[in-house]
């Protein structure tokens, strides 16, 4: 990474610790801890390896979740989804930390952690497969973009969003938050609303991706949807 990407990633783990410890109202939280310990590894590993193999694919995923030529309706999701995420991260360090509402076995906070960190090995497996992994709903023209049959999409259509799901499981406990996991369902939903948004643009503007389709019917979880 250049030293405008560090410094960007560095603004964003700054900003998710005062995310969380503010309004936990201390400093005393091992889960969170981990959660910003797993974010700065992952980032660590994942951004190099970029960098190396695919650095057309990292300046992609460091653009930002708002992009030119972006499908407008991606762009008003985003809005709702970076709301609710950074809402559902500050609601649980009230719940688990400063009300204590939560109390969580230490078995399940490991569980989560597992869990939370097994995103970044699936966004690994998908990114070295498929370079028009992009933030952001859009047709990657310039640079060629097809469609990817290989590594996890023969199983899924969408590793990456599949992984999503355990990370919106593990994150809340890893960090002891049963309202957190009790409202993880919604933020899963709208993983499953902004697939439907994603094949119709992939449909219309990829001509393989039909197939595709056809051949790998399971978009998150094999056997089931």
């Amino acid at each position: 990474m250049d030293g405008r990407m560090v410094i960007r990633f560095a603004a964003l783990i700054a900003f998710l610790a005062a995310l969380l410890f503010a309004p936990a109202g201390t400093l005393d939280w091992p889960g969170a801890w981990v959660f910003l310990a797993e974010m700065v590894v992952g980032g660590a590993a994942v951004s190099p390896w970029l960098a190396r193999h695919d650095p057309d694919l990292l300046r992609e995923r460091m653009a930002g979740v708002f992009q030119k030529d972006q499908a407008p309706a991606d762009k008003i999701f985003m809005v709702f989804v970076q709301v609710g995420f950074y809402g559902w991260l500050a609601l649980m360090a009230l719940d688990a930390k400063r009300w204590s509402l939560s109390h969580m076995p230490l078995w399940l906070n490991f569980v989560g952690a597992v869990l939370s960190a097994s995103f970044f090995l699936s966004c690994w497996l998908v990114f070295r497969e498929n370079s028009f992994a992009a933030p952001v709903v859009k047709i990657q023209r310039e640079r060629g973009q097809r469609v990817i049959t290989t590594g996890p999409y023969a199983i899924v259509r969408h590793p990456m969003y599949a992984g999503g799901i355990l990370y919106f499981v593990g994150l809340p406990l890893l960090l002891g938050s049963w309202i957190g996991l009790a409202l993880a369902p919604i933020l899963i939903v709208a993983l499953t609303l902004r697939i439907g948004l994603e094949e119709r643009t992939l449909t219309q503007a990829l001509p393989d991706y039909a197939d595709y389709a056809r051949r790998v019917r399971y978009r998150l979880i094999p056997g089931v949807w």
